[in-house]
């Protein structure tokens, strides 16, 4: 055991062991019933976007060992509607970790759920989450260990999502911190 003076610098954490892309990999599935319509008869993107948050939550969970809450979700897009009567498949997979931070992927596809046509894609998101400890503190996370060549690109493209997301963020405070004589008008030149 060691003994460090009062004020010395804790001991650096031991790095947590890579966990590859396939251990926590996930699908969800649930029909969509009357329920869950918008005012157009199709299933309400909130509903949609409500199963993406569950299975990336799976998978975050499983990737880092424990509790992990929702950071943010980036580009949800809609490409198809969803109808009542639709078996809906969420897949999730972690794509990219930082140190206590993970983006999953998420895909959703839409199928019939008394034809055998083929799913169709009819949504996607990318969500970020943060790995916490019981005391709701930030805790690490194993780093994601791609497998295949599609998850070598999905862990690159992670990473440009990461650069842009932390610089608009950057670039918001500062404009936020800008006194108000200094910000332009909506319209000016």
């Amino acid at each position: 055991m060691t003994h460090h003076a009062p004020d010395s610098a804790p001991e650096p954490e031991e790095p947590l062991p890579g966990k590859p892309t396939a251990a926590s990999r996930t699908t969800l599935s649930h029909i969509m019933t009357g329920n869950e319509t918008n005012l157009y008869g199709t299933v309400h993107g909130g509903v949609i976007m409500k199963l993406a948050d569950d299975a990336a939550g799976a998978v975050a969970g499983r990737h880092s060992g424990g509790a992990a809450v929702t950071a943010s979700m980036d580009e949800m897009a809609f490409l198809e509607p969803a109808r009542v009567g639709d078996l809906v498949h969420v897949h999730a997979q972690c794509n990219w970790t930082g140190r206590t931070s993970m983006e999953i992927g998420v895909r959703v596809m839409a199928e019939r759920w008394n034809e055998s046509t083929p799913a169709q894609q009819v949504g996607s998101a990318y969500l970020v989450f943060t790995a916490i400890d019981e005391s709701g503190r930030p805790r690490s996370v194993p780093p994601v260990l791609p497998e295949t060549e599609k998850d070598r690109r999905r862990f690159q493209e992670a990473q440009i999502r990461r650069t842009h997301r932390l610089a608009r963020r950057r670039a918001i405070k500062e404009l936020r911190d800008r006194p108000a004589e200094q910000r332009a008008e909506p319209g000016a030149a």
